[in-house]
């Protein structure tokens, strides 16, 4: 490919956008009007995460008070003249590409399908047409771009026969060889759950996504604080000084660099980047949560039989200040309470893919899936009163999904069958119908009479929705199958009886 410089992302639209289509850079900051953006999952946080580093790196309030003040069109105008100001560094081709090495010119070329997680290539098999390779626009690969930054799938694909820095020993085996390339920070082990706070509006979205410098150092995590973005000065190598000052600061991982790449017609030049710490090692990524109160620290992982909403409450749990250990994320817990008297409502949503590996090879198979949902929270009743009426209501509900499988489970069992996957698919079933009433039991949290009304009559819901579950998993048709279901239907008595949560 030539090095005259083609496609800007600050003009080209390449961004999906919901109801929108794709768009500029430069439209994300100049219309107020846009919604939220769209793609997948993985696409829709490495997005948000450039936008952000953006967003950094051009408004980053000293306090709240000038963040409040600020608001979203006082950031989407500091976004605007910082690109302008910035605008030869926005080309995806050229002599000095976007987050890219053109140094790596005439290394091994990998198609584009093999860094795609939802893309069969090799020996495996297509089942589906979406699985199936085919050439990418201008405009997927700067998507594409953007989501390998962070999160790049471990595994052999990444040529870690080029080494950028003299003496790095981080991308090769003691005898040698090369080493196969590390999982992205983004993307972790089995699949970060990463979780943001959502407004009415992209640029509002961001607006309350956005650190404070007052925040940043509060965290501690960063070192070098914002720091600086890596298109305004890329790093020659895996660990030269530039790459360790993107490792310690937060533009760093907003924006992390752990595969350096380079984009062709036919495919891209790729190997492994700068290595991030995991999180068990101290690294911080401001949309994971994390609980460091053990010995070995803990985190939220994707898990498609779990969806995003039902760890609600672990997210939220520094708002149950007797909770000891909880899990924190940064960018739930300091946007939040700052968000409180400015927004009447505001949404979170979690999201991301999970990966299995073997042998050091990451992938997405069987199960594994992307998954992602959205809750919305009235402001003003946010509080200890309300996180504590909310776990316990989850706590039950809890409590009379696992009396339904092990229901489930004793009714087969008492006609000498295996169970296993019925009582597994009832209990995901019950799940599922439950979720349609989540958003009710959320704005139905408060000490009140009214709520606690609402909440006995969600509980009756609940209930009606478990017992008609196990009706339809276990079968009362015979004698036999009667009396296995009459001795094995939950008894939700003290369920409904108890009195919701004050």
């Amino acid at each position: 490919m030539n090095q005259e410089n083609r496609f800007n992302l600050i003009d080209e639209p390449w961004i999906p956008v919901a109801d929108a289509g794709r768009v500029s850079l430069r439209e994300i900051f100049a219309n107020p009007n846009l919604r939220a953006l769209g793609g997948n999952p993985v696409e829709r946080i490495a997005l948000t995460k450039l936008l952000l580093a953006i967003a950094q790196t051009a408004a980053t309030p000293e306090d709240d008070r000038q963040w409040s003040s600020m608001g979203p069109d006082g950031m989407s105008h500091a976004c605007l003249a910082y690109l302008e100001k910035w605008y030869d560094r926005f080309w995806l081709y050229g002599e000095r590409p976007f987050l890219q090495f053109p140094v790596l010119k005439g290394t091994r070329l990998l198609s584009y399908g093999a860094v795609l997680p939802e893309v069969a290539t090799g020996n495996t098999t297509v089942l589906t047409q979406s699985q199936a390779e085919r050439e990418l626009s201008d405009e997927e690969r700067a998507v594409l771009l953007a989501m390998l930054m962070g999160f790049a799938l471990a595994g052999k694909k990444t040529d870690n026969t080029t080494v950028l820095t003299p003496g790095y020993r981080g991308k090769t085996k003691p005898n040698g060889r090369p080493c196969s390339g590390r999982y992205g920070p983004s993307i972790g082990f089995m699949g970060h759950l990463h979780n943001f706070l959502r407004g009415e509006r992209i640029q509002q979205t961001l607006w309350l996504n956005l650190f404070s410098g007052a925040q940043i150092e509060e965290m501690r995590f960063y070192t070098e604080g914002v720091g600086h973005p890596p298109w305004e000065q890329m790093p020659e190598g895996e660990d030269c000084q530039t790459a360790r000052r993107l490792r310690g600061s937060l533009m760093g991982w907003l924006v992390p660099l752990s595969r350096f790449c380079l984009l062709e017609q036919d495919g891209l030049h790729y190997t492994e980047g700068i290595a991030y710490p995991t999180y068990k090692d101290g690294g911080v990524d401001p949309s994971v949560a994390v609980n460091r109160s053990a010995r070995t620290p803990k985190t939220l992982w994707v898990d498609p039989e779990k969806r995003p909403w039902r760890q609600l409450t672990a997210l939220l749990g520094f708002m149950g200040k007797s909770d000891k250990g909880s899990f924190e994320c940064p960018q739930i817990s300091l946007g939040l309470g700052r968000a409180r008297g400015r927004v009447t409502v505001i949404g979170i949503w979690s999201g991301g893919l999970r990966v299995s590996s073997n042998a050091g090879e990451q992938y997405a198979s069987g199960s594994d899936d992307f998954v992602e949902s959205m809750v919305f929270l009235e402001t003003e009743v946010l509080g200890e009163s309300w996180y504590h009426i909310l776990s316990q209501e989850m706590s039950h509900l809890e409590g009379i999904a696992k009396r339904l499988y092990g229901a489930i489970l004793n009714f087969y069992q008492q006609q000498k069958m295996d169970g296993g996957d019925y009582a597994a698919m009832g209990s995901n079933l019950f799940w599922q119908l439950a979720e349609r009433y989540f958003q009710q039991l959320l704005e139905s949290c408060e000490p009140d009479e009214e709520s606690v009304r609402k909440r006995q009559e969600l509980r009756r819901r609940f209930a009606s929705l478990l017992l008609g579950t196990f009706d339809n998993f276990c079968p009362h048709e015979t004698a036999r199958q009667l009396e296995a279901w009459a001795t094995s239907r939950p008894n939700l008595s003290d369920y409904l009886n108890q009195g919701a949560t004050r």
